[in-house]
Formats: structure tokens, C-alpha cells, sequence
């Protein structure tokens, strides 16, 4: 049987039909991981295979990548830190608890920049993570293990978390679907959290159906995690079959700086969308690099708060662990907290997020999305983050300011470089409004097959 390639939702018709077993399939994935993780270096840890929960559930049967950051209880999780080399939770996060219920195996834990910082997984502790499509560039990150996983098949669909960019960055560089959900639809608990008023969980795929199918399993209020919002959850898979017209706000400051090829790419899908028949205006947002320092004087006093309870006592290696890139943050973070220097920094920068914010719902209500190029370039070979002092940071430029104000946004394949490089075009929506960004990316994959980027992402790595 031919599995290859075969999104979420195929292999779930091949379970129902009893065409393939579920032990069958788990094992089918874990082999391919086990024969290219040496290459890539993806996954740090495999689970066992276990009998999924309820035969009925949306995901029986299906093997997910989960990235190092979720808990899983009996199933070490280390974030790609030396600090967590030997923690094995006691207790399952939300989504993995929710992926469990509705039958998904777990089938490994994989590659991140260490503890999430980062934007191209070679911060991780256990080594960098290979970008599938050139072994000598990066995934992205954080969640380049994830990513990479996915782009070569190793799993089917994985899930990654964002703070800045980092499920829709790797999704770019790695030519996916990224879903990063509005802050607070997914739960953060049993999440090793990174920013807490910026960590956002979501799922990395290879359909948008898939995408929309995931987004149903993990969203919804939690009682373990106080920001997740009591919002209705909507049926995304059923909205994306709906033919609606939009409305495409096009800001002409985020394609500032940005490569050639990537913004060539960028307004053919736009103008593609036009002849589909949506309209575009263009529209003036603040320029993004004004997120920059925003994300990085809130994202770095976080990780100071976040990183102080891993002191060795109760659980993981002492604090001489830690790596040099946390070392930077901590040191940075606790700088911008401290007696007075908070008001000069922290609560100016949080200032500014609001005027981000209201920048925002301003243009919200002149256009239903926002489009955009995703990254300002292509996948950068290893090693040439070192040349910028806060690499993550000017990578993420254009992802950042959605974070920042909780927004939705999906980031899909556009289209190849000259070097076959894959290049992602990002839809940014309204808060609580993913099945808006969903249907209008469903109706830009039916137009376009995302110009095959996907299928030849995984054609080099045939069994």
C-alpha cells in the first residue's frame, strides 16, 4: 500500500475502511524517523506504541510529532535543554491530552531551539536540526523539529508552539501549512512555557483540512489554563467548503527588506487571489520592525520569570545547564525587570504592544484578513545565524507583530526560489476569527495545489 504523502484526514479513511491497522501504520512512521533522524535530526526521543483511546475519535490511529516542549506524561521532555536531559512528567498537557482523546498516538518527541529560543533549531542543546529540503540550511524555529518531520514524512502532521514566528517560520522554510491559533484559543498548560502572554500552540500539516481538523481537537476554554479564552469553537472543516469572497488587506511595509524572490512570489498568489475573485486594498500598518524591540524586551523579561524555577531542587540538571542563548535572555530579561529600569523598558514596551494592538483592530475594520510574505527570505544556510546579534528576532520580523497582538494567522506555500527553496505567503485575521483565514487559504490550495511545493518536499524521501 501506497502511504506516502497521504494527509491526516487519507490515512484516517484507510484506518475506517480497516485497510491499515493502527500498530501498522505507527510502525510504518517509526521507521521512517528511526532511517532518517541520523540525516536530519529531528526527533529526540520515540514513544512507545500504545493502543489508541476511542475508536470513534477524529485521529484514531494516527501518529503525531509533538514538539519537546509539551509535557507527556511517562515520556521524557526536555525542551532541547541539558537543564531537562532526564525529566519524564508526571502529569499530560492539554494537547497532548486532547490529541490522546481523540486517538492520536504520540509518536516521538521532537528537535527545538532550547527552551524556544531561537528561530532555527540550532540553539538546541542535542544539536541542530537539517532542513529537509538542503541539509545545509536550517528548518526555522523553534519547532524545526516538527517542521522537518513533516516535510519529509517522518510524521504525517506535527505540533509545534509560537511565540514569534515559530510554527509559521519553519512552516515557510520547510514548505508547510502553519496554523498559529489567536492567544488563547489553545491551552498552554503543560507547556514549558517560553513568553506566557505570547506562547500560542498549533499544528503543522500538510492539508489545510488537516490544519482545520487539529484546530477543532485543541481549542476550547481549559480549566487548567486561565488565558484560554471561553469562546465557541468553531467547526472549522465544515467553514472551509463555504465559497465567500474576502476582503485582502495588503500593507506594503511588510515587504520592506524583503527578498525579491520572496515578494515576486508573494503578489503572484495575491494577484492569483484576485482572479479568484477577492478584493485588495492596500492598507498602512506600523512598520514591523517597531515589533522587534516590543517582542524582545516582553519575550525576554518572561523567559527570566519563566527559567527561575529550574533551579535543580525538585527536578532537572543544577542551573550550570543552561546554554549560553538562555544565559543571554535571562541576563537581558532580568535587567529590563529590574528597580528602575522597568518603567524605561518593560512598561513602555507593553505600551507600545497596545498601540500594535489598536493598529490592528483599526484596520480590521476595513478588510476581512491581511496578507503578507511570511519570512523576509528563504532557509539560511547553519551557521549564518551568528552573523546577527538577534538573529531570531530579525527573522521573525514579520511574524512578530501578530504575535504580539494575539492575532491568527497561517502561513502557506507560495512557491519555490531559484535555489528550490520553499517560500510561504502568511494570512493574519481578527481575533477568534480562524475559520476566516482557513477558508480563504482551503480555497488558495484548491486554486493552486500550493504550486506542488508540498509533493516535492517529500519526493526525495521515498522508501
Amino acid at each position: 500500500m501506497n502511504i506516502l504523502g497521504k494527509s491526516v484526514v487519507e490515512l484516517k479513511q484507510l484506518i475506517d475502511k480497516k485497510e491499515i491497522k493502527p500498530k501498522d501504520l505507527y510502525e510504518y512512521f517509526l521507521k521512517r524517523a528511526q532511517k532518517y533522524n541520523k540525516k536530519l535530526n529531528t526527533f529526540l526521543t520515540f514513544a512507545d506504541f500504545k493502543e489508541p483511546n476511542k475508536s470513534t475519535g477524529s485521529l484514531f490511529g494516527i501518529p503525531i510529532a509533538i514538539k519537546d516542549n509539551f509535557c507527556t506524561k511517562g515520556i521524557r521532555t526536555t525542551a532541547s535543554a541539558k537543564v531537562l536531559d532526564n525529566f519524564i512528567p508526571p502529569y499530560e498537557s492539554t494537547v497532548t491530552q486532547k490529541l490522546k482523546n481523540a486517538g492520536a498516538l504520540i509518536l516521538g518527541k521532537t528537535n527545538m531551539d532550547a527552551w524556544a529560543h531561537g528561530s532555527s533549531t540550532e540553539t538546541s542543546d542535542y544539536g541542530p536540526t537539517k532542513n529537509p529540503w538542503d541539509l545545509k540550511r536550517v528548518p526555522g524555529g523553534s519547532s524545526g523539529g516538527s517542521a522537518a518531520s513533516v516535510a519529509s514524512y517522518l510524521s504525517p502532521a506535527a505540533i509545534g508552539s509560537e511565540t514569534a514566528g515559530s510554527i509559521r517560520g519553519p512552516a515557510s522554510w520547510c514548505g508547510l501549512i502553519g496554523l498559529k491559533p489567536t492567544y488563547g484559543r489553545v491551552s498552554r498548560y503543560g507547556v514549558i512555557a517560553m513568553g506566557s502572554s505570547l506562547d500560542s500552540p498549533g499544528p503543522i500539516t500538510r492539508t489545510i483540512e488537516d490544519a482545520a481538523l487539529f484546530l477543532e481537537i485543541l481549542a476550547g476554554k481549559d480549566q487548567y489554563d486561565a488565558t484560554t479564552a471561553d469562546v465557541i469553537v468553531g467547526q472549522y472543516a465544515k467553514e472551509l467548503k463555504k465559497n465567500i469572497k474576502f476582503t485582502i488587506g495588503i500593507p506594503e511595509a511588510y515587504f520592506d527588506g524583503v527578498q525579491d524572490e520572496v515578494k515576486e512570489k508573494v503578489y503572484k498568489g495575491i494577484n492569483l487571489l484576485m482572479q479568484m475573485g477577492h478584493k485588495t486594498k492596500k492598507v498602512k500598518l506600523m512598520h514591523p520592525k517597531y515589533a522587534i524591540s516590543v517582542y524582545t524586551i516582553i519575550q525576554r523579561s518572561e523567559v527570566s520569570s519563566n527559567l527561575a524555577r529550574y533551579d535543580g531542587v525538585r527536578y532537572g540538571n543544577d542551573r550550570f545547564s543552561f546554554a549560553a542563548e538562555a544565559k543571554k535572555r535571562i541576563m537581558l530579561g532580568t535587567y529590563t525587570l529590574s528597580f528602575g529600569y522597568y518603567d524605561a523598558y518593560y512598561k513602555k514596551a507593553q505600551k507600545v504592544r497596545t498601540f500594535i494592538i489598536e493598529d490592528f483592530e483599526k484596520v480590521f475594520k476595513e478588510v476581512d484578513v491581511i496578507i503578507g510574505p511570511t519570512m523576509p527570505c528563504t532557509a539560511l544556510k547553519l551557521g549564518e545565524s551568528e552573523k546577527y546579534p538577534f538573529f531570531g528576532e530579525q527573522m521573525d520580523v514579520l511574524t512578530e507583530p501578530a504575535a504580539i497582538a494575539g492575532l491568527p494567522a497561517i502561513s502557506v506555500p507560495v512557491g519555490l526560489d531559484k535555489n528550490g527553496l520553499p517560500i510561504g505567503i502568511q494570512i493574519m485575521g481578527k481575533h477568534f476569527e480562524e475559520e476566516t483565514i482557513l477558508n480563504l487559504a482551503y480555497q488558495f490550495e484548491k486554486e493552486t495545489d500550493f504550486f506542488g511545493v508540498i509533493k516535492k518536499g517529500v519526493e526525495r524521501y521515498k522508501d
